[in-house]
């Protein structure tokens, strides 16, 4: 169970860089480029979303790698 726990963390780690990568490309980008009414999502998804979904599946994903969730 504690190897796939830490195959697990792998998979939050990549999670966490697919969901920053897709809300800057996808989202956050475009709507810099249009303006107007669109750059405060824009704002949010770059400065606000993007660091927090990051630090926090990242973070767990590299807990899991560590073996903080194991159990004996």
């Amino acid at each position: 169970m504690n190897y796939l726990k830490k195959y697990l963390g792998i998979v939050w780690i990549g999670l966490g860089v697919f969901a920053v990568y897709y809300l800057l490309v996808n989202q956050a980008i475009d709507m810099w480029k249009i303006g107007g009414e669109k750059i405060v999502p824009a704002i949010i998804y770059t400065f606000v979303l993007c660091p927090i979904i990051a630090g926090t599946m990242i973070t767990f994903g590299i807990y899991c790698l560590k073996g903080e969730y194991d159990t004996e």
